[in-house]
């Protein structure tokens, strides 16, 4: 494996994963305010086709990405209607979202199957694509991997370093404690969770406009992608820069499979999808460390080692926001 070869394959990592940042730093601003948003998998493939068919019937690259946006949107308002005003299950609204957003996709996009659309062009940075290794890995990709690049940063900056991400984990944790200090959780929480779900209806044109360009129905790889979100966001503990890591490492899983294929004996099925049920896997540890067995088998261990262990649990140990799927009722 030479450097160009490497170069180009973790290239193609920071690319496949701008989707899936997107879509995990969506979930966290909702659920960082309290609402649980389980229709991600749905809306990225609704979002997906429609950017996809609205990019083609217009031959409008931006219309397609804005149309995404809205998909989003308004799934996440109907969550945050049925939640947060009707006050009913979101675990339950989420998961008849999720099918029914599925079932539409499939039904409303099968005129268009295997259709040829617009893609998003790459875009090189002048000066900064010329850098030995860092130019054609980190600046030879297309605008919504930069603007990946940039939300995370932004998100993270937002939620721990300013007063309204201080206002956003207060209703998150402790709403009473932020309503009587003057904020508005339930406006905050629709406005949380319609801005999430925007992000999250953002990644589905990003794949079928980019990432996977076209639209191929049921066979568009592109069911199960919003759990692995969902799965990134807990792993993430609700932050940003945590969340954004573990969209790369599954990208990098992803392409790891693709890469090491012809040379071992698995079928070529198992390695596609290993890198779900390992991401999956992952969440096991997020809370483990809670668990009365692990601290009994840590304290066999010796000294040296068990240090270790209890660091990496320690790192990887995430609490979700304490209000998460409880509604609000003032009084």
């Amino acid at each position: 494996m030479n450097i160009d070869f490497l170069i180009v394959g973790l290239a193609g990592v920071l690319v496949t994963a701008g989707p899936i940042v997107f879509a995990t730093i969506g979930e966290t601003f909702a659920e960082r305010s309290g609402v649980i948003n389980l229709s991600v998998n749905g809306t990225i493939v609704l979002s997906a086709m429609t950017g996809f068919v609205v990019a083609v019937t217009t031959n409008s690259l931006i219309l397609g990405y804005l149309s995404g946006i809205v998909v989003g949107a308004f799934v996440a308002l109907l969550i945050a209607f049925s939640s947060i005003t009707l006050h009913q299950s979101q675990v339950a609204v989420g998961f008849v979202l999720t099918y029914t957003t599925l079932s539409l996709a499939y039904f409303l996009g099968d005129p268009f199957t295997g259709l040829q659309g617009p893609t998003l062009p790459t875009l090189p940075i002048p000066g900064l694509v010329k850098i030995p290794i860092l130019g054609p890995l980190l600046f030879k990709a297309d605008l919504l991997t930069y603007l990946s690049y940039i939300l995370i940063i932004i998100a993270w900056l937002y939620v721990f370093k300013t007063r309204p991400g201080l206002v956003l984990r207060g209703i998150g944790e402790r709403p009473a404690a932020a309503y009587i200090r003057g904020a508005n959780v339930n406006r905050l929480r629709y406005l949380y969770t319609v801005l999430g779900g925007a992000l999250v209806g953002l990644a589905g044109p990003i794949y079928s406009l980019g990432v996977k360009a076209g639209w191929q129905g049921t066979i568009s790889g592109l069911d199960g992608f919003g759990w692995i979100a969902l799965a990134i966001t807990i792993f993430g503990g609700w932050n940003p820069l945590r969340a954004a890591f573990g969209a790369y490492l599954f990208a990098f899983l992803q392409w790891l499979s693709l890469t090491i294929q012809p040379y071992v004996s698995i079928p070529g099925q198992v390695l596609q999808v290993a890198p779900f049920p390992l991401m999956i896997l992952t969440l096991l540890f997020v809370n483990i460390s809670d668990a009365e067995w692990v601290s009994r088998t840590l304290a066999r261990l010796p000294e040296r080692p068990r240090r270790i262990f209890v660091r990496i649990l320690r790192a990887l140990h995430a609490s979700p926001p304490s209000a998460l799927g409880t509604p609000f009722v003032n009084e």
